[in-house]
């Protein structure tokens, strides 16, 4: 039974997200010089949703969603501060759209940052579930009220594929998640008929364990206690559920897509208007007629005031861009020892095994998971070998195929506290994850100013090695580099790549890691340098510090060079070099980290030797090495001899499989040593 005092409570949020759209519109050349979408028609649901989450659950609105914000208690002056992209806008400060909040008060429930892309936020927020299941299963705390996660979704982005992803791994690990899908029948100008063979509960079912439920989601009582089903549900039973809720869309798509545009069914829509729909129903069940106007006109002059106060707000200040690219992390100094006494040398892939075993044992927060990293196999490279069986099923486990699942997971995961390390197989098969990647994981902590860092470590293998072939030899860390908000590591050997991982797993941002699989086990001739002594349990290494691996002291009348490298590059040079005899001549400065980069060492090395070669075994036209040189060209130009050169891959599509095409193709030695005499003669 609902009561009088629970049904005035929503009634008042219905009054006041309609006051807010209808202000919206009457001062339309003021507010919509920022997109911005609203829950007209929609109302309902959302409310029926955000009255009955607590504290201690999490919830991802998606961009219609003022009236879920308005029932978990944000005042219309918290989301009209967004409106105007003010400098206390509260979830962004002013740095992202209306309704995109992202929130982590005490007292209200959980929102991590999501993106507007839609469909993309089922993966992050099923993630959310998956860390609660990892944290249930492993006995770790998650407080007396056992917390649910509530993805909110438009019907029309249920066609998306990473939709498909979030719902598969949902009933696979049976997660503690409710979708509620908002259909009110259009995408913008496309309609359901043109792009959904179903809606979503018909397609939901096709999840074996994924229970749906269609509701009409202007009717306050159907929603709220279908709603209160499903929470109570997975309150206790930990499965996930799906509402599918049929709403009109009685405002415009966003205020730069006006429904007048192309709509015609705006009459239909109207006549199932939830605002006198839920104004009889109120009226049948002990309210007259003065205290709904009571309500309505109370909800009018609270929306005003505060949107005269958002009006008055101060705006952002130039030096506000600059803040929470990233939240700051405690390594910054090299730390533990390096080569101990007595240590054996390991092969590189071994280093990153052991620093993630010791992690884990260190750390019940922290787990595992990729394509068969699992018990059976422990990675295609066995650098997850015995790690299942150490430490669990739940600890370390197989995902399906799904690389955006397994990127974009770890915004929840962090979310909610753990430390998730994951794992792309190849490099080449990096690209369904990117979406997530860029949208979701590198953008949290800047769009969420500062509140919800994504504190994640995603393993890469890459490179050319052994005739990979096309789909299992790409360089791709161009690409990387230029996602703004990861921090992105290439280690060439295994004692860097031990103390990264460290400094990795501590930082509580998003870190990519490549590691070249030609220098896991240092069988490709001249990389024996890639063995190292195992470094110390405590042996961190922070990024954005270069390494002079081979240094030199200034020659005021003798030729000398530096090389800039990186991954493989550093073998590469280090055998041109030794190869020519020439190691008093030529200085090697080894990145490490790729962002942040260490500019000071390679600018001061480059001015000490006058010339430069940068190598990289990506092909070199538009790639990080050729945006380095030229960054060295114009930060060095009066201390140069010679322009700075680049070496890297022919330009070619891929890599092929035949053994001399794919020599032909990547850098070598004796390449190096051509480029080498080629830049000393100029």
């Amino acid at each position: 039974m609902i009561s009088k005092e629970l049904y005035k409570k929503a009634f008042k949020n219905l009054c006041t997200a309609k006051s807010m759209t209808e202000l919206y519109e009457e001062n339309f050349k003021v507010v919509s010089k920022y997109v911005h979408a609203t829950s007209r028609g929609h109302e309902i649901i959302q409310i029926a949703v955000g009255m009955q989450l607590k504290p201690c659950d999490y919830v991802f609105p998606y961009y219609r969603d003022d009236s879920i914000l308005l029932s978990i208690g944000m005042e219309p002056k918290d989301l009209m501060l967004q409106l105007l992209a003010k400098k206390d806008d509260p979830f962004s400060g002013g740095r992202t759209y209306y309704s995109h909040p992202s929130l982590n008060d005490e007292d209200k429930p959980k929102i991590p940052h999501q993106s507007s892309a839609t469909g993309m936020q089922a993966i992050p927020a099923t993630g959310t579930a998956m860390g609660m299941w990892y944290k249930e299963t492993e006995g770790l705390p998650v407080g007396e009220d056992k917390p649910v996660v509530v993805c909110s979704l438009g019907d029309a982005c249920v066609t998306e594929g990473e939709i498909a992803e979030a719902f598969q791994m949902a009933v696979l690990k049976s997660l503690p998640i409710l979708y509620v899908v908002q259909d009110n029948g259009w995408d913008i100008s496309a309609n359901e008929a043109e792009t959904r063979a179903q809606n979503a509960a018909e397609y939901a079912r096709g999840f074996n364990g994924l229970e749906a439920i269609s509701i009409d989601g202007t009717d306050f009582d159907e929603s709220y206690n279908t709603v209160q089903n499903c929470i109570d549900t997975i309150r206790k039973e930990r499965r996930p559920m799906l509402i599918h809720a049929k709403v009109p869309l009685l405002n415009h798509h966003t205020s730069g897509v006006r429904m007048e545009f192309y709509r015609d069914d705006l009459e239909e829509a109207r006549s199932r208007d939830p605002f006198p729909k839920m104004k009889n129903h109120l009226a049948k069940n002990g309210f007259t007629e003065d205290e709904l106007e009571a309500i309505e006109a109370l909800a009018r002059v609270k929306v005003k005031e505060d949107y005269q106060e958002a009006l008055q707000a101060e705006d952002p200040q130039p030096e506000d861009l600059f803040t929470h690219d990233f939240a700051p992390t405690t390594i910054t100094e090299e730390q533990g020892t390096r080569s101990p006494e007595g240590a054996e040398k390991v092969v590189m892939v071994d280093c990153a095994l052991f620093a993630i075993e010791e992690l884990m044992k260190k750390h019940k927060d922290c787990l595992l998971y990729g394509q068969d990293v699992g018990g059976r196999l422990g990675g295609v490279f066995r650098e997850a070998a015995t790690l299942a069986q150490k430490f669990g099923d739940n600890r370390v486990f197989n995902t399906p195929i799904q690389e955006a699942f397994i990127v974009g997971s770890t915004v929840g995961m962090s979310a909610v506290g753990l430390k998730p390390i994951v794992e792309v197989q190849f490099a080449d098969y990096i690209w369904p994850g990117l979406n997530q990647l860029f949208t979701e994981v590198s953008r949290s902590c800047y769009l969420s100013n500062g509140k919800w860092p994504v504190s994640m470590v995603l393993r890469v293998p890459i490179g050319a090695y052994g005739s990979g072939g096309p789909y299992h030899s790409s360089s791709v860390e161009s690409v990387i580099t230029n996602i703004r908000g990861l921090k992105i590591a290439y280690p060439s050997n295994g004692a860097d790549l031990k103390g990264l991982m460290k400094a990795a797993y501590y930082d509580p941002n998003p870190v990519v890691i490549f590691e070249h699989k030609g220098l896991y086990w240092s069988k490709v001739p001249g990389t024996k340098g890639a063995t190292s002594v195992e470094p110390s349990e405590d042996y961190v290494l922070p990024f954005g510090k270069a390494w002079v691996l081979q240094e030199i002291w200034k020659q005021e009348e003798e030729e000398t060079i530096s090389i800039i490298t990186y991954g493989m590059g550093v073998h590469w040079a280090m055998n041109a070099s030794a190869e020519l005899g020439m190691q008093d001549k030529i200085e090697i400065v080894d990145l490490r980290t790729l962002a942040p980069l260490d500019e000071e060492t390679i600018m001061k090395s480059v001015k000490k030797n006058g010339k430069c070669l940068v190598v990289t075994e990506e092909p070199s036209n538009n790639t990080f090495a050729r945006a380095l040189s030229g960054k060295i060209q114009e930060e060095c130009f009066k201390y140069l001899d010679a322009p700075v050169m680049t070496i890297g891959s022919e330009n070619m599509p891929a890599i092929p499989l035949n053994s001399t095409l794919e020599q032909t193709m990547i850098p070598s030695t004796e390449k190096v040593k051509n480029k080498i005499e080629e830049l000393l003669n100029y």
